[in-house]
């Protein structure tokens, strides 16, 4: 026979795990839009589009922008599922 404490602690383990892993699902989806939105504004400047900044000033702040970008893209929502990782139960 069951023990109905063990089972409504159970359900409620069940339930933290999956807020956690619903928020950092947002947090991995938060980075990637960001990198992504620094990427575009990256090749904005690349083209000129923006009048603070011109010629090869232009060129170097966007390849910086860039690849900040792709870092946050990429690499760390690597490093933070890295970090997250927990045992399987």
């Amino acid at each position: 026979m069951t023990d109905p404490v063990s089972t409504d602690s159970e359900a409620a383990a069940r339930t933290a795990r999956d807020q956690a892993a619903r928020q950092r699902f947002i947090a991995f989806t938060m980075f990637r839009l960001s990198g992504i939105a620094i990427m575009l504004f990256a090749y904005l400047i690349l083209l000129g589009q923006f009048s603070f900044v011109q010629g090869e000033k232009a060129k170097l702040m966007g390849a910086i922008f860039a690849a900040v970008g792709l870092v946050q893209t990429i690499v760390i929502p690597r490093l933070l599922a890295r970090a997250f990782r927990t045992s399987r139960p």
